[in-house]
């Protein structure tokens, strides 16, 4: 008999995520049926998407939703043998059984010497966000300007070198002068602290005077207010997350971004990456391609211990970690 630890929500968030949010409980798992395996959590992913969406799909007294990689400890499906590692949803615990429908293995490919919990990060779900969300929203071209904030981030960071892969200038921000410095290592042109310039406008036009093409945004709110006005005419922006908003329990009020969408005939686009899920062989492939060739760089943050989980998923939020958040069981 596996006993299995896990954390639920206790209790939904209000305003900033809080330690005594969550619950540690134990769960004792019956044995295996034909078609079923037994999993084991190595390493577990914290992201922003979970604070949204945790008030739209979680009831209080749910395990924690989020992603793992996992190692198969014990098999009654062929498809899966013992030692195997996969990528699973199966939110915060440390043990899970599965049929394996909803289970991804770790590409054959995967080297001995690249870290498994990049396919949490570089080469998984932020990645493709990146790759995605570049190529198919921004609809990025050689020689063009992007924007990227929230840019030390899991996703903005690849988002950044990606777009330098594909013949980009571009420009980032993020909120402490260490991030701006990994901005300018990992091959940035132009990277700002948003904290502590004196005018978040002059910043943006300084950076690139002529303004920008394409704005993948990660933060939304003010930051997003003052960008849109710096766009070129038929700019494209990526909407993919917005940080600044997720811990607010008042909604904030504009400004609105009608008037620089009509007057620059910009193109503004809502995305989330299981769209192309029917492509995610393809993403994966390239974006391990150009970690192996090092093209694309990473940085995780580890937090060790899964007791420790909400404390990284708290610091997560609080912007504290460069590159990719990632706890080690």
């Amino acid at each position: 008999m596996v006993t299995a630890k896990a954390w639920v929500l206790k209790k939904h968030f209000e305003g900033f995520p809080k330690t005594s949010d969550f619950d540690l409980k134990k769960i004792e798992l019956p044995n295996l049926k034909d078609g079923e395996l037994l999993l084991e959590s190595v390493f577990l992913s914290v992201d922003p998407y979970m604070r949204p969406y945790s008030r739209r799909d979680m009831k209080e007294g749910d395990i924690m939703i989020g992603t793992q990689v996992a190692r198969v400890v014990e098999s009654k499906n062929p498809a899966f043998t013992v030692g195997a590692f996969v990528v699973a949803g199966s939110g915060w615990r440390t043990h899970f059984i599965s049929d394996g429908k909803d289970l991804q293995l770790l590409p054959s490919s995967w080297p001995e010497s690249l870290p498994k919990s990049l396919a949490l990060g570089t080469v998984g779900m932020p990645g493709l966000t990146a790759y995605f969300g570049l190529l198919e929203v921004c609809k990025m071209k050689p020689g063009e300007t992007v924007l990227v904030n929230a840019a030390a981030g899991a996703v903005g960071s690849v988002v950044g070198q990606l777009a330098k892969i594909g013949g980009c200038k571009v420009v980032g921000c993020a909120g402490s002068d260490d991030k701006v410095a990994y901005l300018k290592k990992i091959g940035f042109d132009e990277a700002f602290n948003y904290k502590t310039v004196t005018s978040l406008d002059e910043a943006l036009r300084t950076a690139s005077p002529d303004g920008y093409d394409c704005f993948f945004d990660n933060v939304g709110g003010e930051f997003a207010s003052i960008a849109i006005n710096q766009m070129k005419k038929y700019g494209r922006i990526a909407v993919c997350g917005a940080i600044s908003l997720y811990n607010d329990s008042v909604p904030q009020k504009g400004p609105y971004v009608q008037v620089p969408m009509i007057f620059k005939e910009l193109q503004m686009e809502g995305f989330i990456v299981t769209r192309w899920n029917n492509r995610r062989e393809e993403g994966l492939k390239a974006l391990l391609k150009w970690v192996m060739e090092g093209k694309v760089k990473y940085r995780e943050e580890v937090t060790k211990g899964f007791e420790n989980m909400p404390m990284a998923f708290i610091g997560m939020l609080k912007g504290e970690n460069i590159g990719k958040a990632v706890v080690e069981v």
